[in-house]
């Protein structure tokens, strides 16, 4: 028995670098990778990479036998010989109509306000790394011209050198500038045009330095503010890796935990003789001052209700890959406070620098801690309350997985997130347009002195290495189309396969419209995905129908 992902794919023509995680991805992922796994290129050739290749000189045959462990690579996908559902519009179930470009992939999210969402995914958090400050640009005009939420993560204004922050004598404290955060905030809203979001998180430090307090005043109803219970690559807080004592010293003094200590002379000593090379920085964990569920429930409840008072409209939560106490918790606290949606994120991915073996061993995996989440929000509902709109995250990267999540949460599940997948584009963009454009190399961040083979297999230039070019060209028109990095376009390409391909499974499964989408799309490959996540093995689903129609 092979798992689903092994390093090669003939059918596609894709190759990892490394060995693949559950969710395609390499387990490390390089910003100067030159391919090419099927999200890599897939945010070149787009669609494409949705069929097997050479055609009319092959067939091609799936292997069904990988159903080992529970995974949502576990999970299959329903179809069905007859009916349509979730037609909008004029539509009607004549088959004209009912084709899968007419899968409407348009959702929204939110309790009082609804925010608009063009297609059911949104990045992850992109905070205080260097990945996520160096391709940025790629990241947020990408999700804003797509129509997804983007998020900016913790710790921006801390680690932003440049940011100022009062001392407690002055104004308690708080931030004077942050041109980095603004930097972040802003590119996202030039190309924001009703759809998606963006929304900015806060952690231990993020509160102390008052980002809340600055982004109402600034930006007002703009951004949606998000509360940091945790995440699913580690149960600490977030940190980066930073190789400068001068850095390192000044992260000290801005109140974070870094290690070693740059402040020992020891330290200092070891890092001149090159015996330590970097520093790690990090932040707090939340919620040491609580000792039971009643404490961390009114400290929750009082922090919504302050953030509502300084003007906040849209207020989310983040929760990581804790025990069941923790996300009854979440679920039925964000319920409570009518907050807009609940993020999800089951172990182990990650976009920052988390514990290696941290990663590895600690926390619930995603198919088990979203299947609970789902049971957790019926039972609120069965008692009438309306329960929170939820995202799920944690190693999703291809359009079925984007499906089976939906499915599994459903209905509460609106959105899925997605981290890495959606970094990978950016990466590549930037080492395209480095190595078509020397000039720009530095300000983009390329890696690339020249094209690899795999991408001049492609094309020569932008428009055609990049089949989401012309249509994106068509969307801003040319002139603006000079202002767009190639990171954004790649972004805008691989979105496009991704959507195309979960029209097709939706109207596979008869289902036009994500409202439509329930558990009964779904099926388990084996036995014990079957008992842990309470969807029925594929031979047990509408066998009861099935013996009726054999017995009428």
């Amino acid at each position: 028995m092979e798992m689903r992902f092994s390093k090669s794919n003939d059918v596609l023509g894709t190759i990892n670098r490394a060995n693949p995680a559950e969710s395609s991805l390499c387990t490390l992922c390089r910003a100067d990778c030159k391919g090419k796994c099927e999200t890599w290129l897939s945010s070149m050739v787009g669609r494409k990479l949705l069929y097997p290749r050479s055609f009319g000189l092959v067939t091609a045959g799936a292997n069904n036998t990988c159903h080992v462990g529970v995974s949502y690579n576990s999970l299959r996908i329903q179809g069905y010989a007859y009916g349509s559902h979730g037609l909008t519009g004029n539509l009607t179930n004549n088959p004209d109509d009912c084709i899968f470009p007419n899968v409407s992939l348009e959702t929204e999210f939110g309790n009082k306000v609804k925010t608009k969402v063009s297609m059911p995914m949104m990045t992850g958090a992109l905070g205080s790394t260097l990945i996520a400050e160096k391709y940025w640009d790629g990241f947020a005009i990408g999700g804003a011209l797509i129509g997804i939420p983007v998020v900016i993560g913790e710790n921006v204004v801390g680690v932003d050198r440049k940011s100022e922050i009062s001392s407690m004598e002055e104004k308690n404290g708080k931030i004077i500038s942050a041109p980095e955060l603004d930097r972040r905030i802003g590119t996202y809203l030039r190309y924001f045009d009703g759809y998606g979001a963006i929304i900015v998180q806060l952690n231990v430090e993020d509160t102390r330095n008052g980002v809340a307090e600055y982004v109402v005043d600034k930006y007002g109803d703009k951004c949606i503010i998000e509360l940091k219970w945790g995440q699913g690559a580690k149960n600490i807080g977030g940190e980066i890796q930073v190789r400068s004592l001068d850095y390192a010293l000044f992260l000290k003094n801005r109140g974070y935990v870094v290690d070693p200590d740059p402040t020992l002379p020891e330290v200092q000593k070891g890092f001149e003789q090159g015996a330590i090379k970097s520093f790690a920085r990090h932040s707090r964990l939340g919620g040491t001052n609580l000792d039971s569920v009643n404490r961390v429930q009114e400290d929750f409840m009082n922090s919504v209700e302050y953030l509502r008072s300084i003007g906040f409209e849209r207020i989310t939560l983040k929760t990581g890959s804790y025990g069941m106490e923790e996300l009854a918790m979440a679920i039925k606290f964000s319920t409570d406070a009518g907050l807009d949606l609940l993020t999800i994120d089951g172990s182990g991915g990650g976009t920052g620098m988390s514990p290696w073996n941290m990663m590895q061993s600690w926390g619930v995996p995603s198919i088990n801690l979203h299947a609970k989440a789902n049971e957790y929000a019926s039972i609120l509902s069965a008692k009438g309350k309306t329960v929170v709109d939820m995202s799920f995250a944690g190693g999703f990267a291809l359009e079925d997985h984007i499906f089976k999540a939906l499915a599994l949460g459903a209905p509460y599940t609106k959105l899925i997130c997605m981290g890495r997948g959606f970094m990978i584009p950016g990466f590549l963009g930037a080492n395209v347009e480095g190595a078509l454009h020397p000039e720009r190399r530095a300000d983009v961040n390329g890696n690339w002195n020249e094209l690899p083979k795999n991408v001049l297999q492609q094309g020569k230039t932008a428009d055609e290495i990049f089949t989401g070019y012309h249509a994106l060209e068509e969307k801003i028109g040319k002139d603006e189309m000079k202002n767009v990095p190639y990171s954004a376009i790649a972004f805008y390409t691989l979105a496009d396969k991704l959507a195309c391909g979960l029209q097709q499974l939706m109207a596979g499964a008869r289902k036009f419209s994500l409202n439509q989408i329930t558990r009964h799309e779904i099926f388990s490959g084996n036995r014990e995905t079957a008992q842990e996540t309470g969807i029925p093995h594929c031979t047990d689903v509408n066998d009861e129908s099935a013996r009726k129609i054999l017995n009428t």
